[in-house]
């Protein structure tokens, strides 16, 4: 397993436009799902160590980040044939475990994660109401066999900031994961 880290956050760079389906049933588009104040689109995955490190902390900012007119959706967009546990079923299971309160959408043909320059999982990105970039950093500093609960809450503070000015912070830290499984 080598772990990735995304490239720093190009300010102000344009979300690009997506319609996927989603384990609920429903497709949804980037339109669907911005937020009122900013928007997070975030890549994970069912089978990523990192992933599954924080994934109750995504789930409780997630539900933090909603209070502040944050739209959030999560993309699975792994090569579910050398990765089955990454499948569109094991997604819609994994969901429905975890009561995501969020889309948790399938790319397929990895279109998107192209799109976005997605590179590993997880991987954060906070636009503000009018889709451009202003975060690409990590939650927060959890790393592998250590996740302290009392830890700033980096991708949480970003997302409520970009809510209240549009604006992302100076300073962050890249996410580090696994890297996309590409076909």
């Amino acid at each position: 397993m080598a772990a990735l880290q995304p490239p720093v956050c190009d300010f102000d760079w344009q979300a690009p436009h997506f319609s996927l389906p989603g384990t609920d049933g429903n497709t949804y588009s980037l339109t669907d799902l911005a937020g009122e104040k900013s928007t997070l689109v975030m890549f994970i995955c069912n089978h990523c160590p990192f992933v599954l490190a924080i994934l109750d902390k995504i789930i409780r900012d997630v539900h933090d980040m909603k209070a502040h007119g944050i739209g959030v959706v999560a993309i699975c967009s792994n090569d579910h044939v050398s990765h089955p546990a990454d499948s569109f079923e094991n997604m819609q299971l994994l969901a429905e475990k975890h009561e995501f309160p969020f889309p948790y959408l399938h790319d397929a043909d990895q279109i998107v994660a192209r799109n976005y320059d997605a590179v590993c999982t997880p991987d954060f990105f906070g636009f503000n109401k009018d889709l451009g970039l202003q975060y690409r950093g990590r939650l927060d500093a959890t790393r592998m066999g250590t996740s302290p609960s009392d830890l700033r809450r980096d991708l949480f503070e970003a997302m409520k900031q970009i809510a209240e000015t549009g604006q992302g912070p100076d300073h962050q830290v890249p996410s580090i994961g696994c890297s996309i499984k590409w076909k």
